[in-house]
């Protein structure tokens, strides 16, 4: 991972068009044809993976910690959000996000995010294990 001084600012972008299948009704969470809040969540997390891609070392990735979302208002089939994502602040290997959605102008959710710096072969190794250690638990 590049130094803090140098991921504290970084930016990213992502864009999704609502489509039929990732609304509230067509995940039985509401009778709503309305973008689900776990797509307004992926399209945040996408933006933070972009504003991180330059600023990993190879064989590392990252995972989320921890998830505050407020949504301020929905949209519907066939609109198109982008979202923002920018670091705030660094703690050991902890990156703390702002990121926004819009609709055009209007701003649609917020979010503050904090993802986790990992060695991917490792935290893959831990978690297969896991899973492991609980199947045969079962």
């Amino acid at each position: 991972m590049k130094p803090a001084e140098e991921i504290v600012g970084a930016v990213g972008f992502s864009v999704m068009t609502v489509r039929p299948g990732d609304t509230c009704l067509a995940m039985g969470i509401s009778d709503l044809p309305i973008l689900a809040p776990g797509h307004f969540m992926s399209v945040m997390e996408s933006a933070c993976v972009a504003a991180l891609v330059e600023l990993l070392e190879n064989g590392e990735t990252t995972i989320v910690d921890k998830f505050d979302i407020s949504l301020i208002d929905s949209v519907g089939i066939g609109t198109e959000v982008r979202a923002t994502a920018r670091c705030i602040e660094v703690v050991d290997r902890t990156m703390i996000f702002e990121c926004d959605v819009y609709d055009g102008e209007r701003h649609i959710a917020y979010s503050r995010i904090e993802r986790t710096a990992v060695e991917r072969v490792s935290f893959l190794a831990r978690t297969a294990a896991q899973s492991l250690i609980n199947s045969s638990d079962n």
